[in-house]
């Protein structure tokens, strides 16, 4: 109990966080095998939207196929940390700049938001997606490879920075997929038609993932016990 209550304590839980990110991402083999895992997952995502994307203007695709759009921003954001693997130094000590503090903010908000997104979704609809003949995949597969989400963005603050106008454009995204979703009507296939309820939700954890990401990292110009 008395080491639960030391994670109240935002430097312990920034030490927990750095040191579980380094066990994660600190060496070649590890990273590569986070590497296999997020691809196998973007490969899922693509092929969970390609039999609709030809229905959606091309302009749109990366607000539609949201969950594939996470997984590749991720993984862009994980390539930044190859030079760093590649040299021996700990991941927490990756070099930082305003674009890469952007790439690591929209990964990690996508990342959560996508992550928790069928948490909700699928639940609305929970008969639906249990008794379907695919229940292992399109309900419990789909809802642990998406809770793998949150876990890879946790581990982002380690090495990342944000800044106010990562963290404004994070949220003006996430009001945007929203709207593309549920205003103009292309929202991912799902086994019943979405109403406001969903959307408001959407917006919900859009906005929770923005309020995570703004406590979960340190600003880009701010001291290394800052943040």
């Amino acid at each position: 109990m008395t080491r639960l209550r030391r994670l109240r304590d935002p430097t312990v839980r920034r030490r927990v966080r750095d040191a579980v990110a380094g066990e994660l991402l600190g060496d070649a083999r590890s990273l590569g095998v986070v590497f296999g895992l997020t691809a196998f997952m973007f490969l899922i995502g693509v092929d969970y939207y390609a039999g609709t994307l030809g229905e959606v203007p091309t302009v749109l695709w990366p607000l539609y196929a949201d969950s594939a759009v996470a997984v590749a921003l991720g993984t862009l954001s994980l390539a930044t940390l190859l030079p760093t693997v590649g040299s021996g130094d700990p991941v927490t000590e990756t070099p930082t700049n305003r674009p890469l503090a952007y790439l690591h903010t929209v990964s990690f908000v996508w990342l959560v938001q996508f992550g928790l997104w069928p948490v909700v979704s699928l639940n609305l609809a929970f008969r639906s997606y249990v008794t379907a003949p695919d229940a292992w995949i399109y309900y419990w597969g789909v809802l642990g490879t998406h809770l793998c989400f949150v876990g890879l963005a946790l581990s982002f603050p380690a090495f990342g920075r944000t800044t106010r106008g990562a963290l404004g454009l994070a949220a003006v995204l996430g009001v945007a997929n929203v709207v593309v979703d549920y205003w103009a009507g292309y929202h991912p296939p799902l086994l019943y038609e979405p109403g406001g309820g969903l959307a408001l939700a959407t917006l919900g954890i859009a906005g929770a993932s923005v309020w995570l990401a703004g406590r979960s990292f340190r600003r880009l110009d701010a001291g290394p016990d800052e943040g």
